[in-house]
This record gives C-alpha cells, sequence and structure tokens, in this order.
C-alpha cells in the first residue's frame, strides 16, 4: 500500500490550494481516504474524508465551507480542494485508507481507525 500526498505550499491567507493523494498497491475503490493535519506541538486531527461506497464525505467544523473533498477513482487520486486558507491551517497534511467508510466517532475523524498513511505534504498559510 502506497499513498503519496503532493500539491502543499506557501500561501497567503484567503488564498486556496489543492491537495493530491495518490494511491497504489491496494484496491482503490474499496477504501475510504481521509485527510489529516498536523500542526507543531499538535495532535493529529482528522480534516476530512470521503468514503468508497458511496462518496459520502465527512468535514471536520473548523473545515466546513471552505474545503471540498473529492476522488477520481480512474486515477486512483484523492483530492483536498481548500479555499478560503486561514493561518490556522498551518499543518503537515496527511492522507491515510480505511476499509470501505469512514469510521467518524463524536463527530470527530480518529486517525487510530486508518492504517495506511502517506508520508505528508506541508502546508503553510501566511497572515
Amino acid at each position: 500500500v502506497q499513498l503519496v500526498e503532493s500539491g502543499g505550499g506557501l500561501v497567503q491567507a484567503g488564498g486556496s490550494l489543492r491537495l493530491s493523494c495518490a494511491a497504489s498497491g491496494f484496491t482503490f475503490d474499496d477504501y475510504a481516504i481521509g485527510w489529516f493535519r498536523q500542526a507543531p506541538g499538535k495532535e493529529r486531527e482528522g480534516v476530512s474524508c470521503i468514503s468508497s461506497s458511496d462518496g459520502s464525505t465527512y468535514y471536520a467544523d473548523s473545515v466546513k465551507g471552505r474545503f471540498t473533498i473529492y476522488r477520481d477513482n480512474a486515477k486512483n487520486t484523492v483530492y483536498l480542494q481548500m479555499n478560503s486558507l486561514k493561518s490556522e491551517d498551518t499543518a503537515v497534511y496527511y492522507c491515510a485508507a480505511d476499509w470501505i467508510r469512514c469510521a467518524v466517532v463524536s463527530g470527530t475523524l480518529p486517525p487510530a481507525d486508518f492504517a495506511s498513511w502517506g508520508q505528508g505534504t506541508q502546508v503553510t498559510v501566511s497572515s
């Protein structure tokens, strides 16, 4: 299983970035893909997720209305479109795979339920 993130970078507040998560080594159609982020000194948090079965999505409250997740199964890739970026969005962003559904628990997306991870891509939002 391999997940490779790309698309991070430096952007001004209010700007946009699109992250990509390219997958290989497994049946992509069978897996939900989640996006997580970790800022210095903070725990890794679930940002968004898209299931494999019906394409249902999850967004953390902090990104609702600004981020959009979507998948292209023909390209084995999941994208995270990030608009209206804020300084508090600065973090390393990771994608991860879980079987079929996004394991949302009490309104959050626990990282522990995801077994396979990419190496991360840095997103820095300057204010």
